[in-house]
Formats: structure tokens, C-alpha cells, sequence
């Protein structure tokens, strides 16, 4: 049996067979959703042997009873549409027109996929026989009908999301968020129950993380309810499956629309927030939103969308909810426009609860420094992972300076180990007072993590930088005794001295043979 790091690679260089046909953006959609093809199929296959052994035993079940299947959430999944049926015509010049009418037909017949299936697959531009060599292999990989079989198309999809973003570079950062950043998130905001939003969701990867966290620390897959929402539409489709490879039901919305004109969920009150939202953007329309209620703490300004991004989240946030996102690093310190007027409100008001700066070259789309923003609504207590009663935080402002953690991954993008997430996880659960049992108790550690009281916040501008606040690292001490360690510098600094003068009389015997 391939393991899955196989599979991947495998695919990936079928996948990769495409690239000189239709550019990156495009095979995209043509691998992935052959993937989702695979998977929807290879479920019902699961769900239907079960009958048939039903059947077998006298249990007078029928297989092709489509309300056997809608019944445990399973995707109905006709005749034709069926892998079985598409593989057996793999190297038929019609298996594109075959796809597309497999995938329409599975919108027909499952309301919650309609326009989201990706089609286009018998286009004259798309080779019918690398095409049927995909199917093929996708075939033969060993995904087979099993429960273990469907995970594993999961972790592929995830995987093909992340190499398709690295392959689209800039626009791949649309869609997908580095998954050592999102499991970060996670694992600092720690949902267990309640609802979660995502306002610019992307390809959905905050949801499955979230799920994971919940299922990995004993819940149940739905002890959260998932609502999102996505401007672009393709994107918002690669939500849509991502979601549904994993049996996650969520609100994303009938379609696609802009979060700031055309917000999906007006009533929505939030127990946790995750985002990534687009660095920057200076096209937001703010002229059609200059009264707009969700401007609590000042009018964001109309060049920069940032400031917009983080009070639509805090005006969707629940009394004792609490929010993680991403933002680049300028809206720390800003001043202009308005901005640190609006940051000087966010912390007097006390919602900022912890700022965390991350390395650089953790994203396919950009080099620029990211940071982290946890906002809190209530900071006075509450209950944080596992139930715990969290400590009263008021006046006081979590900073982390995590730039010298990670490690490369590739000459231009670096991740954050299991021992980097856990250090920051770790600082943040112990001071907000929800650390896990038998965990060491908060500390400030200088150059990484302090907790700074608002007085102090006050007297630097407002200005949220890490770096102002946790110090250096103290240097490690020596056991040499001081003369000893002059006397070895010194015989060091002699050396170089030596080894100069010896450089020096070179390069002028060196000039002096040409004449020079």
C-alpha cells in the first residue's frame, strides 16, 4: 500500500504533466476537481457496500435507495457520475464530456453542490489523453472504498491546495493560507463549541483546522458551527469542496460576495473569528460605507482596508468572543489617516489581548513581515480550553516576537515547527491562565514574550511592535574567568592584525609585478 506522501508525489508530478498544456490556475481545477470527483464517489462506494451486505443478510435494504444515503449525509451519486463508469471510458476521446455531465449531474442531484462543481473538461484546449491518464491514476493509487481511503483523499486535496498555491505564487496567496500559520491560530483561539466565522475565507483552510482541533481534543465533528464568506467565486467553489471532501457543513453563503458591501450574515455574533485577510487593499470602496455601523472605534481610511477588516470582526464578534487574524505588520505603528486613533481605541477600550510577530517568508504571496492580533471582548474572565476560568487581563497587552522561530522549507518559504507553535501556544494559554495541566506558569522571557501593562502602551504612541516591549534576549553566561577571556580576545584580535599584514604585503607584490 503507497503511503500517502507517495500519493501525493505521485499525483502532483501526473498533475504537473498539465503544466505546459493550461497554466497553473487552471489545472488547478481540473486535478482538484477530479479529486473531489474521486472522493464524492469512493464515499457513496463505502456507504453502499454497507447496504449491500444489508441486503445480503435479508435486511431488505435497497442500494440504489437514494434516501438511504441523504440520511447519513452521504452524497447521492447517479450511475454515470460514478468512477467506476468514468474510469472504464478513461481513453475515450468523449471522457471530458463525460466528466462535465458526471458533475452536473451530481449538482442536479445534490442541492448543496450546485455551481460549485468546476466544469470545462471536454474544452478542445484540454489534452483528452494526459486527461484520461489522471483518471487512471487516480484509480490506481489505492485510494479504494474505505472510510481510511476517503481521509486520505482529504489530506490530498489539502496537499494539492497548498501546491497549487505555491505554483500560482502571488495569486495562490488568494485562496490559501500556509497551514503552520492556520494550525497556530487554532491552537492559540482553541474552539471547542459554538460558532465560528471566517469573513474572507479563502479555500476554507481555517474550518478544517478548526474541526481537527475540536475532534483532536475530544469534541465531535459539528460541536461547531461554521459561517463564512468569500468575494471571489472560483475561490468560494474551492471552499465549498474543501468543506464538503470532509463532511463539514457550513454557511458560506448562496455565492460569493464582498464581505464589506454585501455582508452575508448581518445578525452573526461569533464565538471565535479566524482570518487572513488581503494585506492592504487600497480599492475597497470605503466611499459607499463612510457611515457604516460597524465603524465603532473611527472611520477606516479609504486608502488602506485593514482597519475596516478588523472592526467588521469585532462587530461580529459575541460578548465573550474572541478573534485571530493576520495583518501586516504596518498597521502596528501607523498613524496616518486615522489609524492610530483607531488602535489607540482598540486598547483603551481593552479588547487587544495579544500580539504575536511572525518570521518572514511564511507566505507564497508575500516577503513583507506578518503579525498576528488576538482581540478579546471580554477580558475580565470567562472561560477559556477545556472550560478553564481565564485570569482577568484588563490593562494589560500580551506581545510576542517571534520572528527568529522556524525553519526553511525551500530557498524562499520557511513554516513553524511543532515546537514553535507549542512555545507561542504555550506563552499565550499560561498568561491568559487556561495553560494545559502541569504546565510551567507564565513568565516573561526577555526577547520573546512579555506581558506589558496598558500604562506602558500609552507611553509608547499606541504602537502595538513586539520589539518594544519584550526586549533582547539576555546573553548567555560564561564560566571564563575575565582575565582569561581578555587575554583570548586579545590573541584573536593579534591573529586578525597578523593575518592582515600578511594580506596587505601580498597585494602590493601583487601590484608591483604589473607595473602598477
Amino acid at each position: 500500500m503507497a503511503t500517502l506522501e507517495q500519493i501525493e508525489t505521485t499525483l502532483w508530478a501526473s498533475a504537473d504533466k498539465l503544466r505546459g498544456h493550461l497554466d497553473a490556475a487552471e489545472y488547478k481545477h481540473v486535478v482538484l476537481g477530479l479529486v473531489f470527483l474521486k472522493y464524492i464517489s469512493d464515499a457513496f462506494q463505502v456507504r453502499y457496500d454497507a447496504l449491500a451486505d444489508e441486503e445480503a443478510n435479508d435486511a431488505g435494504v435497497d442500494p440504489e435507495d437514494r434516501d438511504e444515503y441523504t440520511a447519513e449525509g452521504v452524497f447521492w451519486v447517479p450511475q454515470d457520475a460514478r468512477w467506476a463508469a468514468l474510469k472504464a471510458k478513461s481513453k475515450d476521446p468523449s471522457i471530458g464530456t463525460r466528466i462535465d455531465e458526471a458533475m452536473l449531474a451530481l449538482e442536479r442531484e445534490n442541492p448543496s453542490l450546485k455551481d460549485v462543481l468546476p466544469k470545462g473538461f471536454a474544452r478542445p484546449t484540454l489534452d483528452k489523453r494526459r486527461l484520461g491518464e489522471i483518471v487512471d491514476l487516480i484509480s490506481d493509487v489505492g485510494f479504494g472504498g474505505t472510510k481510511g481511503g476517503v481521509d486520505v483523499l482529504g489530506k490530498v486535496y489539502e496537499y494539492f491546495l497548498q501546491r497549487f498555491a505555491s505554483a500560482e505564487g502571488k495569486l495562490g496567496g488568494e485562496f490559501y493560507t500556509p497551514e503552520a500559520v492556520v494550525r497556530l491560530l487554532v491552537e492559540m483561539l482553541a474552539p471547542d463549541k459554538g460558532r465560528i466565522y471566517d469573513p474572507c475565507c479563502g479555500s476554507g483552510g481555517m474550518f478544517v483546522q478548526s474541526e481537527r482541533f475540536v475532534e483532536a481534543h475530544g469534541g465531535r465533528l459539528g460541536d461547531v458551527s461554521v459561517y463564512g464568506q468569500e468575494s471571489n467565486p472560483t475561490t468560494w467553489k474551492l471552499a465549498k469542496m474543501n468543506l464538503a471532501i470532509r463532511g463539514i457543513e457550513a454557511d458560506l453563503g448562496s455565492q460569493a460576495a464582498d464581505t464589506f458591501h454585501r455582508d452575508l450574515h448581518p445578525d452573526l455574533r461569533a464565538d471565535y473569528i479566524l482570518a487572513n485577510p488581503p494585506f492592504n487593499i487600497s480599492d475597497w470602496g470605503a466611499a459607499r460605507l463612510a457611515d457604516d455601523r460597524r465603524w465603532t472605534y473611527g472611520t477606516p481610511p479609504a486608502s488602506n482596508a485593514n482597519y475596516a477588516w478588523v472592526q467588521h470582526m469585532l462587530y461580529h464578534l459575541a460578548p465573550n468572543g474572541v478573534a485571530g487574524f493576520v495583518l501586516a505588520n504596518g498597521s502596528l505603528s501607523t498613524m496616518a489617516n486615522g489609524e492610530g486613533e483607531i488602535r489607540k481605541a482598540l486598547v483603551e477600550q481593552n479588547l487587544v489581548d495579544c500580539i504575536v510577530s511572525l518570521p518572514t517568508q511564511l507566505f507564497y504571496t508575500t516577503q513583507i513581515p506578518v503579525t498576528l492580533w488576538f482581540l478579546a471582548k471580554n477580558k475580565a474572565g470567562g472561560k477559556g480550553l477545556g472550560g478553564a476560568a481565564l485570569r482577568d487581563r484588563r490593562d494589560e497587552v500580551l506581545f510576542i516576537d517571534a520572528r527568529g522561530l522556524g525553519e526553511m522549507t525551500s530557498r524562499t518559504n520557511r513554516t513553524l515547527t511543532d515546537a514553535d507553535r507549542a512555545r507561542i501556544t504555550q506563552a499565550y494559554h499560561a498568561w491568559r491562565g487556561d495553560a494545559a495541566p502541569g504546565s510551567e506558569a507564565y513568565a516573561d522571557v526577555a526577547g520573546f514574550c512579555r506581558a506589558a501593562p496598558l500604562a506602558e502602551v500609552r507611553e509608547h504612541g499606541h504602537v502595538l511592535t513586539p520589539g518594544r516591549y519584550v526586549g533582547t534576549e539576555a546573553a548567555a553566561e560564561s564560566d571564563e574567568p575575565f582575565e582569561e577571556a581578555v587575554a583570548r580576545l586579545a590573541a584573536e584580535v593579534r591573529g586578525h592584525l597578523d593575518a592582515s599584514a600578511v594580506l596587505d604585503a601580498a597585494v602590493r607584490k601583487a601590484l608591483t609585478s604589473v607595473g602598477a
